[in-house]
């Protein structure tokens, strides 16, 4: 019998190499997006073009905020699973746009989760971020430490979306899993991170803006590892945890979290080095203190995601940033 995912965010970074992947893998897929222009939607809309053609594939164009299109697609057809990836992303951007990230986030996730409940879908996977990690200074992040303290309202949406799944894994029965994910990276990524717009500025000889004066890691974690966790965490549906401790990372109720991350912290300076090697071209660079809503460095333990489904993250940097820097000049032609 075929199976029929929904995925959320269809036309992102994530959402479309999921997308790919659940396709070839047999998957019946409903993707939905609003493609906003928080970045480039040319670069949503070539994503969606990839895809659309299959004859598994099916997309519509739903705000998550618009709560009667929401309803109306759960009045149709039937989900197996849902796959929860859209969001109004980027750290920085919550400082400026507020209100948009209640939004996509709660408001948005809500108008999911009560979809579920009125489908009593299988099993929602749903988005979080290491960002849920906020001020916690003890490393690496485990889904078994607290996460009360974000220092962005993005974070704070995050968490207040794991925190509204719980509820409805605990008084509907859904069975709900929370994926933290650590600085993704890849071909057909977001032009708002880091690695994407420094790469556009190294080519075009201007100066990249360092935080922090360079003085932070990240758990680069590439894109073709993110989606090998999410699929093997499709099957592997929650249930309530008997003699259930106080536990962050699981419930009484079929609730469960997930860090996926490569576990390896790298320098911001080791990374720009690594990425001038890629490009074969120096970086000019402008050093500039900590902003507002950043953390210092992520790094993820992943013990429980090999537990579960005997895999973590392991792609080395240099081979995923080359994969990266190849698909960019593809993409945009003779960037030199």
């Amino acid at each position: 019998m075929e199976t029929r995912v929904l995925i959320t965010g269809v036309a992102g970074f994530i959402g479309f190499h999921l997308a790919r992947r659940l396709l070839a893998d047999g998957w019946i897929v409903q993707g939905i997006d609003n493609l906003n222009d928080y970045y480039d939607p040319n670069l949503k809309k070539d994503r969606l073009a990839q895809l659309e053609g299959h004859p598994a594939f099916q997309f519509k164009k739903i705000d998550l905020a618009d709560r009667s299109a929401m309803e109306t697609l759960f009045a149709g057809s039937h989900f197996d699973v849902v796959i929860h990836l859209a969001a109004q992303a980027g750290v920085r951007y919550s400082l400026q746009a507020p209100h948009s990230y209640v939004d996509s986030n709660v408001t948005g996730f809500l108008h999911i989760l009560e979809g579920c409940r009125a489908q009593k879908v299988g099993h929602l996977l749903f988005a979080s971020s290491s960002s849920v990690y906020g001020a916690n200074s003890q490393l690496p992040y485990s889904v078994h430490d607290p996460v009360d303290h974000p220092v962005s309202l993005y974070a704070a949406t995050k968490r207040a979306g794991e925190l509204m799944a719980h509820s409805y894994a605990h008084l509907y029965g859904i069975p709900c899993t929370g994926l933290r994910f650590f600085t993704v990276y890849g071909p057909w990524g977001r032009p708002d991170m880091a690695y994407f717009s420094f790469t556009r500025k190294i080519l075009a000889g201007e100066k990249i803006p360092v935080f922090n004066h360079g003085k932070m890691q990240r758990d680069f974690t590439y894109i073709d590892d993110i989606i090998e966790g999410i699929t093997r965490l499709v099957p592997k549906i929650p249930g309530p945890q008997a003699n259930w401790p106080a536990d962050p990372a699981s419930s009484a109720a079929p609730f469960q979290i997930h860090n996926i991350g490569n576990h390896t912290p790298v320098a911001l300076t080791d990374f720009i080095q690594t990425l001038e090697e890629c490009l074969d071209k120096k970086a000019e660079i402008e050093w500039l203190p900590m902003q507002d809503g950043d953390v210092v460095a992520t790094y993820a333990d992943v013990s429980a995601l090999q537990e579960a489904v005997a895999f973590a993250p392991d792609t080395p940097l240099r081979a995923g940033l080359q994969q990266f820097v190849d698909w960019y000049r593809r993409y945009y032609g003779n960037a030199q």
